[in-house]
């Protein structure tokens, strides 16, 4: 079946459902600059700054589905993702002619192509569009965005993503968004190792750590978490930019993926373990930078 194109312009709607510490920003940004937004959230009080903004409560993303035009969803799991889109009230079931959704979670590869594959049959589009940078990138509108599925798709929704993301690239058909997020969070799961037991050595040499900071930064150690994360560590400032739950859930995505395509990731199961001892001590609601608690303790 062959979705009609639909343009985007200042007159759609905007459904967005997740309004968390990164889906909040995000569906601001649309707000901010003129767009009608639906917005609904499992806790409502969540969605409160939104409204004050001037966006529409939905009771369910079936009654998001109905009032709007393209759907973007930022949910937790794979579990809320599956539920969202293909329960009994979901968005596929209740879908305006032509509708286009675009997941922005972090979820599995496989559940986005068989989102995409369903919408097609529908006659809808779909995209998974999973983003980078945490709540500072989404405050800051500076996410990354990596997107699967029809290119013309990813050309027609391009202006949204520009209005919460500066680097936003096309990877390819369903599933490639999530697979280059799992490259990302691969990546980051190794470094937060690498920061934490760095920041740890610093402090245990006696040295100032904040000082050491401002050295390696600019060097060839420098990243985003070591600039952005490095900083609250050192503070004792272990909120939440990404929840350490969902930072796991991410790895576990990311293995289990990994499993399916014969690749060992030794670096990855590593990082799984020490975060199992970050949620043992308590700390799964606190940012990924509460790896330093498990590598230093006085």
């Amino acid at each position: 079946m062959v979705m009609a194109k639909q343009a985007i312009n200042q007159d759609s709607t905007i459904g967005f459902i997740g309004t968390g510490i990164m889906g909040a920003s995000m569906a601001g940004h649309l707000i901010d600059h003129g767009y009608k937004v639906n917005v609904y959230n499992r806790t409502k009080s969540k969605a409160d700054g939104l409204l004050a903004k001037g966006a529409v409560w939905q009771d369910s993303p079936k009654s998001a589905a109905e009032q709007s035009d393209i759907v973007i969803t930022m949910l937790g799991y794979p579990a809320d993702v599956e539920e969202v889109y293909f329960g009994a009230s979901g968005l596929l079931r209740h879908a305006r002619p032509n509708a286009i959704f675009i997941d922005m979670t972090t979820s599995s590869p496989s559940l986005a192509k068989r989102i995409e594959q369903e919408a097609r049959n529908k006659g809808l589009a779909a995209l998974d569009a999973p983003v980078s940078g945490g709540d500072v990138g989404a405050r800051e509108a500076r996410l990354s965005i990596m997107a699967g599925g029809q290119e013309d798709t990813f050309d027609t929704v391009l202006p949204l993503f520009e209005l919460m993301g500066k680097n936003i690239v096309y990877q390819g058909e369903a599933g490639s968004g999530q697979f280059t997020k799992m490259c990302n969070q691969i990546a980051i799961a190794s470094n937060m190792i690498g920061i934490s037991e760095a920041l740890a050595y610093a402090k245990r040499a006696g040295l100032e750590p904040s000082r050491v900071l401002k050295s390696i930064e600019a060097g060839a150690a420098g990243s985003w978490s070591l600039s952005n994360l490095g900083p609250r560590i050192i503070n004792g400032d272990f909120a939440p930019g990404f929840y350490v739950k969902h930072f796991m859930k991410d790895i576990k995505i990311a293995i289990e993926s990994a499993d399916e395509l014969g690749l060992p990731l030794p670096g990855l199961a590593l990082a799984r373990s020490l975060y199992e001892q970050v949620i043992a001590l308590g700390e799964e609601n606190s940012g990924t930078q509460a790896l330093y608690k498990v590598i230093f303790k006085e």
